[in-house]
């Protein structure tokens, strides 16, 4: 098996270090990307700081990946030598289940196999992330990166842009319908970018206004501070659609008063604790509370086809492995515009 350079958490509460890791030999249906830039995620800090549950030791995380077809298996059909590819957030399901039949493999009724800290049907190893120089994949879980992508910007769009596209497609935003986008970090700013490309009206509700220009910028018609107890007043019954990108407690209720009627809030944000909320909240006005995943792999390669169609890509900030931990930090203290992207080549240094 062969070995690559890699970045890992040794445990719950070290530091990553370089190291070494194995992957496995390229099946007949395998894919062996040479990986170019990997995005971090607060889901990888989430995962190796154990917030999200106990994992195994140590953990190369990452699921933000974007890189070069470097070896195909005797089977592909899909992808030769050269293509501009890219990995998401999981790297199998079992298939056979109705959701996977249907395209949604995120919601395989046997757990789809995440891209780390899942147990690879291959060969039953830990999965590994794509903080490493190279990663291997079934070729039914590699997605093509079009041209007009800006490579070392997508690798962003393979978590945080599916996130945010799948919850807008699957309510049907379109022309005429007014969306809110809670948080303003790096998942919000790509909901305000792909709502308003969509064309629905775009309200951002950020704690304060200091990233009021970006989201004009970025495409939203409104921007409102919830830190001012005004604007919860003066947005009653005003959102057929809130996309909640925070991954942090708020108060539900408040939020979900700001739907009119059969308006729907989904919350893509994941906090470690539970959002309490209040039913009466929903009958006043046959609201719902609904949570998304990611996508499927077809409808990913779709919100890779509509963001090269439209023009978005995430803001980013391109750092060397050395300085993934203070990177951490800086993602902690919201001291990110928007998001951080590994230059992969450092993995080799």
């Amino acid at each position: 098996m062969p070995t690559v350079n890699a970045y890992a958490a040794p445990s719950a509460t070290e530091p990553l270090i370089p190291t070494t890791i194995e992957r496995r030999d390229v099946g007949p249906r395998d894919v062996r990307i040479d990986i170019k830039y990997a995005g971090i995620c607060h889901s990888d800090i989430h995962t190796v700081r154990g917030e999200w549950g106990p994992i195994q030791y140590p953990q190369v995380v990452g699921h933000e990946i974007v890189g070069l077809v470097a070896e195909v298996g005797s089977e592909v059909t899909r992808y030769s030598v050269g293509d501009r590819v890219g990995v998401g957030c999981m790297v199998n399901s079992c298939g056979e289940c109705k959701n996977c039949l249907a395209g949604e493999e995120q919601y395989c009724q046997k757990g789809n196999i995440q891209t780390y800290a899942g147990v690879d049907p291959a060969d039953g190893t830990i999965t590994q992330g794509g903080y490493s120089s190279e990663v291997v994949v079934t070729e039914a879980f590699v997605l093509s990166i079009p041209e007009g992508l800006d490579f070392a910007a997508a690798a962003p769009l393979l978590c945080a842009g599916i996130t945010t596209y799948s919850p807008l497609h699957h309510w049907k935003v379109g022309p005429g319908t007014r969306v809110a986008v809670v948080g303003m970090g790096g998942l919000g700013h790509l909901g305000v970018k792909i709502a308003h490309a969509m064309g629905a009206e775009v309200t951002v509700l950020s704690q304060t206004l200091s990233k009021q220009e970006d989201g004009l910028k970025f495409g939203a018609d409104h921007y409102y501070a919830t830190g001012d107890p005004k604007t919860f007043d003066e947005l009653k019954n005003s959102f057929d659609v809130i996309l909640n990108t925070v991954s942090a407690k708020l108060d539900v209720d408040a939020y979900l008063s700001l739907l009119d009627l059969d308006g729907t809030m989904v919350n893509v944000g994941a906090p470690a604790e539970p959002l309490p909320m209040h039913v009466f909240t929903l009958f006043g006005a046959r609201r719902s509370f609904a949570g998304s995943s990611i996508g499927g792999i077809r409808e990913t390669q779709e919100m890779l086809d509509f963001c090269a169609e439209h023009g978005i890509l995430p803001e980013t900030e391109l750092i060397g492995a050395s300085d993934i931990n203070d990177a951490y930090e800086r993602v902690l203290k919201s001291d990110v515009r928007y998001r951080f992207v590994i230059d992969a080549a450092t993995f080799d240094n």
